[in-house]
């Protein structure tokens, strides 16, 4: 499972914009950073970016100010916006199945038998996502999050 460049490039965009901040909570009173800033120190396009910024801006995840010295700051502190809403906002579906809602289904309409295992994975990513900030990913708070599931069913499997 992986995500296209949409979400990805989404999540770099704003963690580069999120660690230009002087503290976490300066978002709107922060500088605006330009898109050509991000751009370059990100190594993406620039009409790429413009197109995910006004999907971050009109889910108000980055707010714009225009003019000269203008640009985009987060609408919110860091520490408020999840990595799972900046790759929704992307318009990135967070799936491991190619299965759709009300779609012909896996195999021609039918579930396939592998279905479920897919579709919990999905799940478990928007989980991950879903606790993860943009202040973690700039503090380097990341690694070592993913955890076993707890409790009696998480039994480790043995080789045999």
């Amino acid at each position: 499972m992986r995500l296209s460049t949409r979400g990805r490039y989404a999540v770099m965009a704003l963690v580069e914009m999120a660690a230009r901040e002087p503290r976490a909570e300066a978002c709107l009173s922060g500088r605006p950073v330009t898109l050509t800033d991000i751009a370059a120190s990100q190594q993406l396009s620039v009409a790429y970016l413009e197109q995910l910024f006004g999907r971050l801006r009109r889910a108000g995840i980055v707010a714009s100010a225009r003019g000269p010295g203008g640009g985009y700051r987060l609408a919110r502190p860091a520490s408020a916006i999840l990595i799972a809403e900046v790759v929704e906002a992307a318009d990135e579906p967070i799936t491991a199945t190619r299965c759709d809602d009300g779609g012909p289904g896996c195999l021609g309409g039918a579930r396939c038998r592998t279905h479920d295992l897919w579709a919990e994975l999905g799940d478990q990513i928007r989980l991950f996502l879903g606790a993860v900030t943009l202040a973690d990913v700039v503090e380097g708070k990341v690694a070592g999050r993913a955890r076993p599931p707890a409790g009696p069913d998480a039994a480790t499997p043995t080789a045999s």
